[in-house]
Formats: C-alpha cells, structure tokens, sequence
C-alpha cells in the first residue's frame, strides 16, 4: 500500500509540475554579436563539442539549436518511449524521395526518416543501444586515406567519453569509468536467456561486441542511467550549461555560413522571426548531422557544381556534398512468446506509476536485449546484425507503426487484425531485426530549392546494388534456423512467420522461398535511423572527399564538419558512440591537446 500511495504522489506531482510550473524551456541568453566557436547543432556531436571546447574559459562557445529544450517532452527520458517521439515536435520527420527498389509498400514509395529536432539529436530519441563497431571499420578509414583515424587511434576516444556500469566489463581495458556517457546492462526479461541459447545451439559465442572482437551474441549495452535516456544532451550539455563562456540558442534556424575570401566569418540564423548574423573569431563547425550539414554547406554555395548552379546558388567551392550517403536498413520479423516475457506496447497504470515514482519496471529499459553480429570472414567487419526486442505488441500499436513508418494506410486494418490474432489468444510476442551493416548502394543528399526551409531531397538509393538484398535474405535464412532451435520452441516461437501476417502482394507467393523474401525485403524496407559520410572525410587530394582527415571543408578555412556526416563508410553498428567519439576527437584536434594520453598507455598493447 506505501508503495501504490507513493506511486501516486509521483504522478501528482509530475502532472502538477507538467501543467502549471513547467514553462516551455527557451533558453533565454543575452546573445552576443561574436563568439571565439560556433557550433550548429546541439546533437550526438554537438552537445560533446560544447562541453570539450567551452572547458578553456578563454574561448567563448556559441551552441545553436533548431528544436527546443529535451527538458520540455517528458517522454525523452523514458527509455521504453522511444516509438512515441517519432512525428512529434522533436522529430524533423523526413521523407525520403520514392525508391525504385525498396519501400514499396510505403506511402508514395517514401520511407521515413527520423531525426531528432531537439537538445541531444537523435540520442534524444534513438534506442540507445551503445555499440562502437568493428575495428576493421576504422583500419580501413586509415587505409583509404583518413590518418589518425584507425582503432588504435580511436579507441581512447570511445574509452574517454564512458562510464561503463555493467559489473563484468568494469575491469576491461576497452571500457572506460568515470566518463560522462553512462552505459548500463540492457537485459530486461527472461528472453534475453532464450537469445542467448539459441545463438549458442547454432554456435556463436557470446562476446562484448565493444571488445576484443565484434563477432557473436553480445548482451546489449545501452546508454540508460537511473532508469533514463542518458542523450548526450543530458551526459554532456546539462552538466555545463551554467559556464558563462557557453551559450545555447535554441529554436534557432540556420539558414547559411557566412563566407568572406574563402574564409568561414560566421553564420545566419532566424530566432523568432528576426534575422541574425553572428561571427566566429576562430571557427564554423556544423555539427547537424547527416542531412542538415550537407544542406546547410550547399546552401552556401560549398557543393556540386551543377547542382548548386540549378538552383541559383553562388557557388563558393565545388565539392561532393551530399554524395556517398550510407545508412543501415533493415527486415523485421515478429514472433510469438508463450512467456508473454516482452514489455508491453500498452503500458499499465501501474507500469506507468512505477516508472513515475521509480524509475523502474517495463518503461525504464528499451528492451532490445541483444545484438548478433555476423560475418563470413573473421578478418572483416561484420556484415549483418541481428538485434531482438522483447517488445509484445498491442493492437493499438497498429496505428502508431503505419504512421512512423510512413506505411501505406490501406494496410492498416490488416496490420491491426494480425496483431489482434495473437492479442486475443492471449499470445506474446517479441520481434528481430535482420540489419544490412555493409550496403554497397550509394545514395545522395540533394536540395529541393534554394529555400533553406525546404526539406532536403534525400534518396538512399536502397537495394540499387545487388548484393545488398543476397545479405539481407542470407540474414532471413538464418533466422530460419534460429526460430527452430530449441530455446525458440521452448517459448513457442515459430519457424514459420508467426502469425498470418499482412504483408501484400508478398503473401501471394511460395513461403519462406527466397522469392517471398525478396519481395518482402524490397516492400517492407525501414531504416536503422543510422545516415552517414554525406560529407566524407579523406585525403587532401581524395576527389570524394569533402573534409580532410582533421575535418577540415576542403579549400574553405575556419570551417569544420563534426558529426556522422565525415565518416568514411557507415560502421559495423549503430552509429551514436561512434558520432560522440567524432566529437570527442575533433575536440582534441581543434585545441591541440591530447586528452587521452594516459588511455593511449594502456590502448596500445591491445
């Protein structure tokens, strides 16, 4: 009885402050007319920026966001809410444009692309599963022209930015403590043992994918601290916002980089529709991501040539922006749970007040519970991902997964009635994601006009090469025999798809043929959310290249780009720590320091 009286003053409280104390946070700052850094974007690499440069209280840090405070959407803090913040306000929600091979059962062919619009980016909104990728990724960057940037150079910056939690890997010379990025265990319910069994039936070994080696069944690792998202909003900005020689503009659009001589003197932005030009003594860095950095570089005149003369851009420097793009995409797959184990996608009033007083039960983990890398060669990065979510689906989720995947809405009902099949049998679930790690498709980064409140022309140019779609149906292969081991069956997950699924016009052909998959992959198509090396990084004479191995926009001076956008090739997992370990280097190169000399020590017999 305490704890349900508590419970409920927890709510009181929350809705209390919520409706009648809570303002909208516009982080009011006398703005200045010149800052040493300004840096666009307050995301994954933004917010680590800010921190690290604004440590000097000699240098002044001008922090610029388009979204508003993560401190105004209650639900960025629930791990388990991920889903509900997509199409929201802090969701930039864009489209792709329609793909000729993939996404075909989306509305107008169009794929859904979130990306976080608010204080912390995309980790404001991401899943939070902490995974760095192989250290074959970052061999090969250095290979291909991007020095200082191979494991060994790297490891110290993932290392320097954690806080590992997880009892077992404390003592482990590839993880850090103390570090500001709080990372935790993500088992959550009893099927993580089910996971972890059926990959050992087929012979994987469980590993710390964030180790040694990449390859197995890894226990997930997610950035979740108390029972929170722990964004880099939260890890990063929260902690320094009271530095006087850090600023934070928020509900601020930026609309173009001042350029005078080939030579970065500041940026333009529209707050509260008013005008403003704000100069940089030392530099320009655009931290906005994988679609808004290459969008706000052409609209300065830094991009294709020919693109940029279209739409009557003056052109400042000819360079690849936009090309290259890489993203991680996937198959999902469900299955049934006689454990009925899985969170469920209709929380309870008493899962919601626990949480509330708490910060406990189903809502306080985002229930991806496992990771399984694979490859065909142990001397190369893994090629597909299998990740499992001990989620059971509800009914009413229908309506939210056909609006955030921008799913045709004629197969609505059909989504719903097979969901209520399982529901009303009193059935769990759970579901798998088969991720395409390696794509060989290129797609690009193109703007709609020269309009800088146009969304961006985004195609990925899914499945266009060949050999993506023979990974992807490799991957259901395996699957397939992963749903007839024994710790599957022990749950009474199925083989076979686990309900009569709706999934036209694939239902109509020869199941599980490699024809049926085919035609399931190149209809059912989603993202990862994982964009990237739309501004690449390279060597000084490397025509693709549109930053050089210090990140530096070629032949402009003064003006970096520090994000997903300069990775060479998409890495091996998800992209979040491998963007805060961008930020965390660049910081180091812009300074010239070397903050993790005393990590190095011990990284470099590894």
């Amino acid at each position: 009885m305490h704890r349900f009286w508590a419970a409920l003053t927890a709510l009181c409280a929350f809705l209390v402050y919520y409706t009648f104390i809570r303002k909208d946070v516009d982080l009011q700052i006398p703005l200045n007319k010149t800052y040493d850094y300004i840096i666009v974007g307050a995301g994954s690499a933004g917010c680590v920026l800010a921190n690290r440069l604004s440590e000097d209280p000699r240098f002044s840090v001008l922090l610029v966001e388009a979204g508003g405070s993560e401190e105004d959407n209650f639900v960025i803090r629930v791990p388990f809410g991920a889903p509900d913040l997509l199409n929201t306000d802090v969701d930039w929600a864009f489209k792709t444009v329609p793909q000729k091979n993939a996404c075909l059962a989306m509305k107008d062919k169009r794929c859904a692309w979130p990306r976080g619009r608010v204080l912390g980016g995309s980790s404001s909104i991401n899943n939070m599963n902490y995974v760095r990728g192989s250290r074959f990724d970052y061999d090969q960057w250095a290979k291909e022209g991007c020095d200082g940037w191979s494991y060994r150079d790297v490891l110290p910056y993932f290392i320097k930015s954690e806080d590992n939690q997880i009892p077992h890997l404390q003592s482990s010379a590839y993880h850090g403590k103390g570090g500001l990025l709080t990372v935790s265990d993500g088992t959550a319910t009893p099927l993580n043992d089910v996971y972890r069994r059926a990959m050992e039936e087929l012979g994987f070994p469980v590993v710390d994918c964030n180790g040694k080696t990449q390859t197995g069944y890894c226990p997930t690792q997610e950035t979740v601290k108390d029972g929170e998202k722990w964004s880099t909003a939260k890890a990063f900005l929260r902690p320094v916002m009271h530095r006087p020689n850090l600023h934070v503009l928020t509900k601020s659009f930026v609309t173009k980089i001042l350029i005078d001589d080939r030579k970065a003197s500041g940026i333009s932005l529209i707050k509260d529709i008013m005008k403003h030009n704000i100069s940089a003594r030392k530099e320009v860095i655009l931290s906005a991501g994988s679609i808004n950095s290459p969008q706000i570089l052409m609209l300065s005149g830094i991009g294709p040539k020919d693109h940029l003369t279209n739409l009557g851009i003056p052109l400042v420097s000819d360079l690849p922006v936009g090309e290259n793009l890489q993203d991680h995409i996937m198959t999902v797959l469900f299955f049934n749970d006689n454990s009925t184990s899985g969170g469920s996608t209709a929380p309870s009033l008493s899962t919601i007040l626990k949480y509330l007083a708490y910060r406990s039960g189903t809502l306080s983990q985002p229930h991806g519970e496992a990771s399984v890398f694979l490859t065909d060669d142990e001397n190369t990065s893994a090629s597909t991902q299998f990740t499992f979510y001990s989620v059971s689906v509800h009914p009413s989720f229908a309506d939210k997964l056909v609006k955030s995947l921008n799913i045709d809405s004629k197969n609505k009902e059909g989504i719903q009635r097979r969901f209520e099949n399982s529901f009303n049998k009193g059935i769990g679930t759970f579901f798998a994601e088969n991720v395409l790690l390696k794509p060989k498709s290129r797609g690009t980064i193109r703007l709609q006009s020269n309009d800088p409140f146009a969304s961006p022309l985004i195609d990925p140019n899914y499945l266009d090469h060949p050999d993506d779609i023979k990974t992807l149906v490799k991957g259901l292969d395996l699957y397939m025999k992963v749903a007839n081991t024994t710790a599957f069956r022990s749950v009474g997950a199925s083989p076979m798809d686990p309900y009569e699924e709706y999934l036209p016009p694939c239902n109509s052909l020869p199941y599980p043929s490699d024809e049926y998959w085919i035609c399931r992959i190149k209809h059912y198509t989603y993202t990862v959310y994982h964009p990237t090396s739309t501004c690449r990084m390279g060597a000084p004479d490397d025509p693709t290249a549109v930053v050089d191995p210090l990140l530096r926009v070629k032949g402009i001076e003064n003006l970096r780009v520090v994000d997903a956008s300069v990775m060479r090739n998409v890495p091996s997992g998800n992209t979040n720590a491998p963007t805060i370990m961008v930020a965390e280097k660049a910081a180091d190169i812009i300074t010239g320091s070397d903050s993790v000399k005393h990590i190095r020590k011990i990284t470099d017999t590894l």
